[in-house]
């Protein structure tokens, strides 16, 4: 079956922001908004066009407030801003369970909260997460992690209905095993990455992981006129891995 074609102006007018969008996720989404028409800044604490700690409230409205004014207004948030968390809850540093909520749940507050006059200026916006597979099932030694990505799931189908009525949508993708940096400093500091990796692979019955151009993929349509109906749902990308138990 051919793949549809790209580069057709599916998000041809949109005005977005990207957090995170420095490598990875955000960089393949930033990448593939800019192929199918969108106009695009990427916020990012190290490669963003916008230097930006999605901690700091004041990085966080300075970055919306150029975006609006590069960009004659913003319709399209993706908030992909993220890092992970490993550690046993019972011996995680505080530091790290503070961090860790900061980067992947507090900034979309303080995103939400910094571009919501421009969204409902926008007459017909959107904002996308970047939760996770382990926000809908729990992971060994990731409690935090799993908690902060539960949590952007639920903030999200909390935005869709805040937002409703100012015709803001607001969605989230649950992404599988993604080959990206992050992933990969993950691998490699285990104590053998590479059987790790043919581990990770096995758990999903696509027989590979992901790639961050398939997770853009969601990102393109979630936020196109195409899902102008969709509004807060969490979309695992994941080639079937959270469909159930797999015994390839």
């Amino acid at each position: 079956m051919a793949k549809a074609a790209r580069g057709t102006g599916r998000l041809e007018g949109k005005r977005a922001l990207v957090t995170g969008g420095g490598s990875g996720i955000g960089a393949a989404v930033t990448a593939r908004f800019r192929e199918e028409g969108a106009a695009v800044l990427t916020a990012d604490l190290k490669g963003g066009e916008l230097a930006c700690d999605v901690r700091e409230r004041a990085d966080v409205e300075r970055a919306v407030e150029e975006t609006a004014s590069q960009l004659g207004g913003l319709d399209t948030l993706i908030l992909n801003a993220g890092r992970i968390v490993v550690g046993l809850l019972h011996e995680l540093p505080e530091e790290d369970w503070d961090d860790g909520f900061a980067v992947n749940l507090k900034s979309s507050y303080l995103f939400v909260q910094a571009a919501w006059k421009h969204l409902v200026e926008a007459q017909g916006a959107s904002i996308t997460s970047t939760a996770s597979i382990v926000g809908l099932w729990g992971s060994e030694n990731q409690a935090a992690y799993c908690a902060t990505k539960a949590g952007v799931i639920m903030l999200t189908k909390c935005l869709a209905l805040d937002g409703a009525r100012d015709g803001i949508r607001a969605n989230c993708v649950c992404p599988g095993f993604t080959q990206t940096p992050l992933l990969e400093g993950f691998m490699a500091a285990q104590a053998d990455p590479e059987a790790t990796k043919q581990a990770a692979v096995a758990l999903h019955p696509a027989g590979r992981l992901g790639s961050a151009v398939d997770m853009a993929e969601a990102y393109v349509y979630l936020s196109s006129d195409e899902a102008s109906f969709v509004s807060g749902i969490a979309v695992p990308v994941d080639g079937g891995l959270t469909v159930g138990i797999w015994g390839g």
